[in-house]
């Protein structure tokens, strides 16, 4: 890895700068210099992580020294809430609940103590700055630091269904822990966290879990809903856009394809509606997606998944009704942009758009 990154810095980025000085040599001409050379230091960041060694975050300890000053809690586990097909791929995978830790972003509730969460993710930093400096309703953040899957030549571990999970357990504990009404929850996650949001609520509204009714809202960033990469075609946004994006490598390697998948049958991650939603294989039937709550998905335009998020929402509006689905296209921006403080201008507009219909959930609740 060492080498690829003393080229990156001093064979590459000089390069690229050369060709970024004219806009007909950037990923798209419309962008800036600066953002064309990190938009190509991240494909080259993400080409070299993929190629070598999966970074696994740190997980906290939970007899973490910092806990309180951080509001670093840890949720128990929900077996008794897994049902129906979840039961069989927890079989199948060998997936044991676990404690899973979280941090608040402001008060736990409204006389709660305040927190300064520190997820690992920094992305997730940003976006929250976002939410609490546009939200006008003071927004209380519980981010859940789910399980990460991973598979060989690393180690195997947390296939799919281990981060629901989590999340089921994460929701459990908002709802009959702290007390949040449902209603008041909006449920939101961005690129992989965005199909567990997704997942989730699904989960909720299939199975109707005693005293957990459904969230409020479902805010998905950037969701990734075709693990199975199967929008590929030469006129696919997989194509289309691969010199706008940066996430073709976690595709493209099959590497988080087989993480999630672990022991279950090749085909699963295509056909199953449950890991991936927007799939152009998975078996979806008639009024699948009709109990989910009202939607907001926030898209890139230069997205390579673009397609994917574009199916998904037809078949969200197909069960729910137009009315029910927002989705934000935002033209000429890059996958997951809402998490990165460099993209503006058009960041802060979709987070003043994206203000406008949390306001409309919360104003309804």
């Amino acid at each position: 890895m060492l080498g690829s990154v003393l080229a990156l810095l001093f064979v590459r980025l000089p390069l690229w700068t050369v060709l970024s000085l004219v806009p007909s040599g950037r990923p798209l001409p419309s962008w800036t210099l600066g953002r064309s050379l990190i938009l190509r230091v991240f494909q080259a960041y993400v080409g070299i992580l993929y190629n070598t060694s999966v970074e696994t975050p740190v997980r906290p300890q939970p007899d973490a020294s910092n806990a309180s000053k951080s509001c670093l809690v840890w949720v128990e586990p929900t077996p008794d809430l897994i049902l129906g097909d979840i039961r069989d791929f927890v079989d199948a995978n060998n997936v044991k609940p676990e404690s899973v830790p979280g941090y608040w972003n402001g008060s736990r509730a409204s006389d709660g103590p305040m927190g300064s969460a520190s997820p690992s993710d920094p992305g997730c930093r940003t976006a929250f700055a976002g939410f609490s400096e546009h939200f006008r309703h003071n927004p209380r953040i519980f981010s859940l630091e789910y399980r990460l899957a991973g598979a060989e030549p690393f180690k195997a571990q947390n296939p799919f269904p281990a981060t629901l999970l989590d999340a089921v357990a994460g929701y459990r504990y908002l709802v009959q822990d702290i007390g949040f009404q449902p209603q008041d929850i909006l449920l939101s996650g961005d690129s992989a966290g965005g199909h567990l949001a997704f997942t989730l609520a699904r989960y909720l509204a299939t199975y109707e879990l005693p005293g957990l009714l459904n969230a409020g809202g479902l805010l998905l960033l950037s969701p990734t809903v075709d693990w199975a990469n199967t929008h590929n075609g030469p006129d696919s946004s997989m194509v289309r856009h691969s010199r706008t994006d940066f996430v073709g490598p976690i595709f493209t390697t099959g590497y988080t394809e087989r993480a999630l998948r672990g022991a279950l049958p090749a085909d699963t991650t295509a056909i199953s509606a449950w890991i991936s939603p927007g799939s152009l294989r998975a078996q979806v039937t008639p009024g699948m997606f009709a109990r989910l709550p009202r939607a907001c998905i926030v898209a890139g335009g230069a997205e390579m998944t673009l397609d994917a998020m574009v199916t998904l929402k037809e078949r969200m509006e197909a069960d729910m009704g137009t009315e029910a689905v927002q989705f934000m296209e935002v033209p000429n921006c890059t996958h997951d942009f809402l998490t990165m403080g460099w993209h503006e201008p058009e960041r802060t507009s979709t987070l003043e758009e994206v203000a406008k219909w949390v306001g409309t959930i919360w104003s309804s609740a």
